[in-house]
């Protein structure tokens, strides 16, 4: 453990003084004498890729050298076997800035022991509904709580001279037919919701690069679309890297290229040679716009440090030991114990045989599309819980599909046994890129619950999804629910220590859980209405009718109660909140209290700290999250907590003066363990 941190600490310091991440002067104009170098035709295949759709050309001449992508927010991918961390949704759902740095640190050491400078990741869109097939590769419904998770995770990639790319830009809400599909929200909600962790990237971590959607947003393509790139994201946030369309996301050159995109992907469809010199002789573009693009992305690239040195380290093993450390961490504070009825931790001895079965029992899935990765290896739940040791009794019922358990044999093991798991959820084909997927499980999984409820009555549900799924047939049966999220390698190895109670859980929902879909606040306007033809091409539009009140804002304004509301999770321990003081500091105020551990077991408690206006000028939320802490607190002690809130905390999108604004009055200063769970609360002046 030691001699991995040494490791980490020097590549750390490696990668900070290699790549400054900030593009300066300097930078600008190292790129400018290069632009003037190059021929029109070097210049306009330059902002295309190349060779296999993960690359930027070189020109050697100029001592440019070919630029390598790989995907993922998840792990380093194309061609290659690497570390599989938790997925987007369970970072968030470590509620850990800390720990989400270290995993963008070994991402990054694992793209330098590649040869990788440019990953595409993170994904930063918000989870809208549950049906969304990528929400698992998001950080959640919350705009300040995936803001935080953004700014860490791209700061940690960063820090070893990789860059970052903060996609899909933007309100990528849904994966159904993602290419026709037009988002349409009011500007507020875009500014108030979609947009905060895409901005908090630029304008706090510095991103290098940022990767348009697919769908259209207000009936203009994203990567075509000026008011996203150019007026938001390079004008109002002044983002200087470069911006990529997403793999064949573009639609006519001159849009893409009036729109302000700086590259296309895979390779140039359209901004190319037989496309863009009629567009300039007509007089609709100038030599100057090419110019401005070619510069932006070598900008970033001299900022990076990649024409002055070799991106491949070879002193970091491509099976790094760091990175297996962190992705064990993060498999340990990313699930959620949603439900406990005491089983839990399970009871040591041959007496409390341990049956465990189902579909995701022998394996660790994982998302599919973009977000899959190959990992070198990993461990399963059935392998996790017999690494346990000796004092725990594990019988591993197998079966060819989830309906062939029902054996003599099989039946006899579930009767007799002390705890039965059932290991149930999503894979690479049932939740994944290009496709929604359900609410319910995949097909067969509730009968397999029911199955084992017939058989023994102390089943304990292990589910690894990307988001909410249903649970009305077995939820009320069951005596413990885990969401394991998709866990990455070490996933089996720890729940099992969370399972045994080794490790107390810690992870907290980023997201609300609904107890039925048509709950859910987007229900009604989630899938797109009846189509209108646009550019020549058929699209159709979803209207975010919802505007800001969606998850757990559009359950505190409906009164519909979720089944596990955001910011919710269980410990093996028990917390209790005091002594609340709110002080002003600063632009801003203090909010201080007591967190006290009165149960039996060390264990972490993730306080949240959420902020409602008492009369507001215009309708806003009951409540939204400003400030959060994870604190591990041992059994018997406390601890103090202070969170500071900034004035933009209590700030709304006004669409008048285009900007945040925080109207003076009263405001509600309210401190709990999830958003219906509020412990503590005062009121304070602006």
């Amino acid at each position: 453990m030691k001699r991995t941190i040494t490791i980490s600490a020097a590549l750390l310091a490696l990668g900070a003084s290699l790549c400054g991440q900030e593009i300066t002067q300097e930078h600008k104009e190292r790129a400018r004498m290069l632009v003037s170098q190059m021929t029109l035709e070097e210049k306009i295949n330059y902002i295309g890729g190349y060779r296999d759709g993960f690359h930027i050309m070189p020109v050697e001449r100029l001592g440019i050298p070919e630029i390598r992508m790989a995907d993922g927010p998840q792990g380093v991918r194309n061609n290659t076997k690497s570390t599989l961390f938790a997925c987007g949704a369970a970072a968030a759902a470590t509620w850990n800035p800390e720990t989400v740095y270290e995993m963008g640190t070994a991402l990054g050491q694992d793209s330098r022991a590649r040869g990788v400078h440019i990953l595409l990741g993170p994904g930063l869109n918000i989870y809208r509904s549950p049906l969304c097939g990528r929400n698992f590769e998001y950080m959640g419904e919350d705009p300040y709580l995936a803001s935080t998770m953004a700014v860490s995770y791209i700061k940690g990639v960063q820090s070893q001279g990789v860059m970052a790319t903060a996609k899909h830009f933007a309100l990528n809400n849904q994966e159904y037919d993602r290419h026709h599909v037009s988002s349409d929200a009011d500007e507020r909600t875009m500014h108030e919701i979609y947009f905060p962790a895409f901005k908090a990237a630029v304008e706090e971590a510095h991103v290098g690069s940022v990767m348009t959607s697919y769908n259209l947003v207000n009936n203009v393509h994203a990567a075509e679309n000026p008011y996203l790139i150019r007026e938001v994201l390079k004008g109002k946030w002044g983002f200087d890297g470069f911006v990529m369309s997403d793999w064949t996301s573009t639609y006519t050159a001159l849009g893409c290229v009036k729109g302000g995109l700086d590259l296309e992907m895979p390779r140039a469809f359209l901004m190319n040679m037989d496309e863009i010199r009629p567009l300039m002789e007509s007089g609709a573009i100038s030599e100057r716009e090419i110019d401005e693009k070619v510069q932006n992305i070598l900008q970033s690239l001299v900022a990076f440090g990649f024409l002055d040195r070799e991106q491949k380290d070879e002193s970091i093993p491509e099976d790094n030991p760091y990175s297996r450390e962190v992705a064990y961490r993060m498999a340990c504070e990313s699930p959620v114990l949603l439900k406990n009825n005491g089983i839990l931790p399970l009871k040591s001895g041959k007496k409390n045989s341990i049956a465990v079965l189902g579909p995701n029992a022998d394996r660790i899935p994982c998302g599919g599309g973009s977000g899959k990765v190959d990992p070198i290896y990993s461990i399963s739940l059935a392998e996790g819980l017999k690494q346990l040791g000796k004092q725990y009794h594990i019988c591993h019922l197998s079966a060819s599909e989830g309906r062939d358990y029902d054996s003599e044999e099989n039946i006899s093991v579930l009767k007799s046994a002390g705890t039965v798991i059932v290991s149930v959820g999503f894979d690479t084909e049932t939740e994944k890129e290009n496709s929604d997927r359900t609410f319910s499980l995949p097909q067969g999984q509730d009968e397999l619950i029911e199955f084992a409820l017939e058989h023994n009555k102390n089943v304990v549900v292990v589910v690894y999804a990307g988001g909410g799924f249903d649970m009305s047939r077995w939820h009320d049966r069951v005596s413990a629910i885990l969401l394991g999220w998709y866990p990455g390698q070490e996933g089996g190895l720890a729940i099992s220590h969370i399972l045994a109670g080794t490790v107390s859980p810690s992870g907290r929902l980023p997201i609300s859980i609904e107890r039925h879909l048509e709950n859910n606040p987007t229900a009604r306007s989630y899938y797109p209405s009846e189509p209108k033809t646009k550019r020549g091409s058929t699209n159709r539009s979803v209207t975010y009718s919802e505007g800001v009140f969606m998850g757990y804002r559009g359950y505190d304004r409906t009164g519909v109660k979720p089944l596990y509301p955001f910011g919710h999770g269980l410990t093996y321990s028990h917390f209790t909140y005091s002594g609340l003081e709110v002080t002003p500091s600063g632009d801003g105020f203090d909010v201080s209290f007591t967190l006290c551990n009165d149960g039996k077991h060390d264990a972490a408690e993730t306080a949240q700290v959420y902020v409602g206006a008492a009369s507001p000028c215009v309708p806003r939320p009951v409540k939204e999250l400003k400030g959060f802490s994870k604190t591990f607190v041992r059994k018997g002690e406390s601890a103090r907590v202070t969170i500071h809130l900034d004035r933009e905390d209590f700030a709304y999108y006004d669409t008048i003066i285009k900007d945040f604004t925080a109207d003076p009055g009263i405001y509600t200063i309210m401190v709990g363990a999830s958003s219906e769970d509020i412990r503590l609360s005062s009121e304070i002046k602006l």
